[in-house]
């Protein structure tokens, strides 16, 4: 069940969400998800998809930021080398990276038999959290399979969250973390738009901090800062590389503002792309034209980049019920301490 901040009477900043008030309010991009649980295998993959075509031939623009650095991604070399990307990005635990890259390096040569061959290779894209504590990550359970089947289930009409895809084993702040999303409209060109799907896992159990003002006591064992989160931000303004790393950068800011330091056992790696500029892989011409953000307009993006970053992580948390996975280790939900607050009044 997806639960959002608005259902409680939080507010994350001042501008307004867009009609899903999610990554998909960015025209053509898909979210799937595959969920694996059995036992106390707790676990899936995530799919974020910037255009439903062919993304190695049609890339989109991007750049990544890393916040902290303890992370074991695939493919920000290159992103932000050549500043595109030309895979589906997929989101998983961090034994799986090398699975899920194998799986889109497969996919895509099934595209484009070119590929390695007549034309360049193909620079997969996943990132990663550690879901070791609900789920035996040893167990190395997820499968080219499961991440082929959450490319499969990519659409458009909307983006389940909470205890699903890469998000089903995930913890944050001494809660139950997972997948959240959040977008804002931008007041830019006729009206465009920026998301932002999260995948939550990281933050000191009782350090976080509600729009309001409140402290959620998850009543975990005081322990170190540690975890990641993975952010993915998506938008229909076009942007240049490095002005898309600068979008990224603001990720950051939303974590701030939810009481999290970064610490140094948390991987916060941020990728930012935008759907308006295409990059043709067969281009033929000398110099191709490009149509960019004027940057005396880039606060509204930031604002919009830090507001739908802090309300996507608080989603993940209110989407995610309460959990017990392995070992019978618990985690509570934030949409329950907040009903349970409610009724206390």
């Amino acid at each position: 069940m997806t639960r959002t901040v608005g259902d409680y009477g939080l507010t994350c900043g001042i501008l307004p969400a867009g009609s899903h008030n999610a990554i998909i309010d960015v025209p053509g991009v898909r979210v799937g998800h595959c969920t694996v649980r059995n036992g106390d295998i707790n676990t899936g993959v995530t799919a974020i998809l910037p255009h439903g075509g062919n993304l190695f031939r049609r890339k989109v623009m991007a750049a990544s930021h890393v916040i902290n650095g303890f992370g074991k991604t695939v493919g920000l070399t290159q992103v932000q080398e050549l500043g595109t990307i030309e895979t589906p990005i997929l989101l998983t635990n961090t034994l799986s990276v090398g699975t899920c890259a194998t799986a889109l390096i497969r996919d895509a040569i099934r595209l484009n038999p070119d590929i390695g061959r007549t034309s360049g290779t193909v620079n997969p894209l996943v990132g990663e959290c550690n879901d070791g504590p609900l789920n035996d990550i040893q167990a190395l359970a997820i499968t080219e399979e499961h991440a082929l089947a959450a490319l499969a289930d990519a659409h458009e009409g909307s983006v389940e969250q909470g205890n699903v895809g890469a998000g089903t084993g995930m913890s944050c702040f001494g809660f139950k973390g997972g997948i959240g999303s959040a977008s804002r409209k931008i007041n830019l060109a006729g009206g465009r738009h920026l998301g932002v799907l999260v995948l939550s896992n990281f933050g000191k159990a009782g350090d976080l901090i509600l729009p309001d003002g409140r402290r959620p006591d998850p009543r975990q064992p005081d322990q170190p800062e540690r975890g990641s989160i993975m952010v993915v931000l998506a938008t229909d303004v076009p942007l240049e590389h490095r002005q898309l790393e600068r979008v990224a950068r603001r990720a950051g800011a939303g974590i701030a503002r939810l009481g999290s330091f970064w610490g140094h056992g948390s991987g916060d790696i941020a990728i930012a792309f935008s759907t308006g500029n295409l990059v043709d892989h067969d281009e033929t011409r000398d110099l191709v034209p490009l149509v960019t953000l004027n940057e005396a307009r880039i606060d509204l993006l930031f604002r919009a980049a830090t507001e739908a970053t802090q309300e996507a992580v608080l989603n993940s948390m209110l989407s995610a019920d309460a959990f017990t996975g392995r070992a019978g280790l618990h985690r509570a939900s934030l949409a329950d301490w907040l009903h349970d607050q409610a009724e206390n009044r």
